[in-house]
């Protein structure tokens, strides 16, 4: 029995932290963003870029380098995957951008080049860029046929839609400027402008109750509950309340729940780009550059959404709002299943597992990442302590190139989007290219030749470049047919 309440409550913790830190200014954006890409930007104009037609030099790369500017986990890409997908990219650079954006985009390996040393960052990006082309790619060779019939699926679904128009276009970059303006650690946006405290004497005691509940250890990953955490979660709380009431029957029109959900969106990211500090004088309340930053992105938001035809902003909340029903709640299950894993494992488990760059240590640090599950850059730090814990630089490697991508929560949240069939070819080529990345970056480290990791490298850049021609001539028969 005292397991059985170990588990719950540590389920119940880490879903309490995760919706008090990540769901806001990086997930509710994606969710509208995710919208506003299936139901405002036109099939041809993702098409153009990522399509299953376009040229491979053209599509892999883009996917990729869209990707690289998304200083997003793995939870908060998936809906924006969602939303490429369903507007008509292949499977093959719709699967590139779910990789890539997670492990290889610039905050996470400026990040990594500062804490682990520029030799990880540069394993990385090559790792990720190179493995999330190719991984792009079998996926594309695996499920043509499927990809296909894709494809011509959304030609029906999009048929009539021929230009995005300027206000469609306004909503989605300020949509992304949200987006940026919630995750960027940047200076103009972590500055304080000005401080106030509002007399409650209480805030201090509600903080400590709240670590009491749900540790916080940054060494570990474990993020606490804040006091501005407890107030976001029941923000959130209300937010569930209202849309159902006021999104579920968007297109047949807007309804005063329907602004009360968008008013408490709107307020819910606000007070998280504020800084709420309990002070033994009550709550300081710091007004940041964020804060500024999303309130602008907010207005511009409005002013455009404004300028759209009914039936476009209804579609994008509809469309916003099936991604939500369709992924939110099997994030919240994958959230609380970790948290419960979570107290069976130990790390020193895996440091004594992971001491030597072997396969199993591989396997194990890959294994680590699906269950260890840390939000965005955390698992930088983390990857520090198991460093100086002895971790080889190997398995390291591979821990950081699995943990952004193979989170339990992620995986169900892509296995709702493009079925489970898919989503186990993904995994499995996932965890096959992590290990393999850190197979060769431990050998390098232990002091491999350079001209043996070279022929190793080679060989797989060749045979991507096999499979790439293979795959454009396998198009170029579909189509003639």
């Amino acid at each position: 029995m005292e397991l059985v309440l170990k588990l719950l409550t540590g389920g119940a913790g880490s879903l309490a932290a995760y919706l008090a830190a990540h769901v806001l200014l990086c997930l509710l954006p994606a969710f509208f963003i995710a919208g506003a890409m299936a139901a405002l930007i036109p099939k041809a104009s993702i098409t153009r870029w990522l399509g299953r037609s376009t040229p491979a030099y053209v599509s892999y790369p883009a996917a990729a380098a869209a990707g690289s500017l998304l200083a997003v986990c793995s939870c908060t890409i998936v809906p924006l995957f969602a939303g490429i997908y369903r507007k008509g990219a292949g499977i093959g650079p719709a699967m590139t951008f779910l990789f890539f954006a997670p492990a290889g985009n610039i905050m996470a390996l400026a990040y990594t080049g500062s804490i682990l040393g520029p030799e990880f960052a540069v394993a990385r990006v090559v790792f990720c860029l190179m493995f999330g082309i190719g991984i792009g790619i079998l996926m594309a060779l695996v499920f043509w046929r499927d990809d296909a019939s894709h494809d011509a699926q959304t030609d029906t679904l999009f048929a009539a839609q021929a230009s995005i128009a300027p206000a469609a276009l306004g909503v989605l970059l300020s949509l992304v400027a949200l987006l940026i303006a919630g995750t960027l650690k940047l200076w103009p946006l972590i500055t304080t402008v000005g401080t106030f405290t509002l007399p409650l004497p209480w805030a201090m005691a509600w903080q400590e109750t709240l670590f009491g509940w749900v540790p916080f250890d940054d060494a570990k990953g474990e993020e606490g509950v804040s006091f501005q955490g407890s107030v976001l979660i029941g923000l959130l709380l209300l937010i569930s309340a209202t849309a159902w009431k006021g999104m579920e029957d968007i297109i047949e029109g807007a309804n005063r729940w329907t602004w009360v959900a968008l008013g408490l969106a709107a307020t819910t990211l606000l007070v998280a780009a504020l800084r709420l500090t309990p002070t033994p004088d009550g709550l300081e309340i710091a007004l940041t550059g964020r804060a500024l930053g999303v309130a602008l992105a907010l207005w511009a938001i409005w002013f455009y959404a404004r300028q759209l035809p009914a039936d476009d902003w209804r579609s994008w909340l509809w469309e916003a709002w099936r991604f939500v029903k369709q992924i939110f709640l099997v994030l919240v299950i994958g959230v609380f299943v970790v948290g419960m894993v979570r107290q069976l494992i130990r790390p020193e488990w895996i440091e004594s597992l992971a001491g030597s760059n072997t396969l199993m240590a591989n396997v194990v640090a890959v294994g680590f990442g699906v269950f260890m599950y840390f939000p965005t850059l955390v698992e930088v730090p983390v990857a520090r302590m198991f460093l100086d814990l002895g971790m080889h630089p190997g398995p390291l490697l591979a821990y950081l190139m699995a943990d952004p991508e193979l989170s339990l929560q992620s995986m169900l949240m892509v296995a709702a989007v493009i079925g489970r069939t898919k989503t186990a070819a993904y995994v499995g080529w996932v965890a096959l290219f992590s290990v393999s990345a850190g197979l060769i970056f431990g050998a390098w480290v232990d002091g491999a030749a350079w001209t043996s990791l070279a022929a190793v490298m080679g060989a797989c850049l060749a045979g991507l470049a096999v499979a790439l021609a293979w795959l454009r001539r396998r198009q170029r028969m579909v189509v003639a047919a």
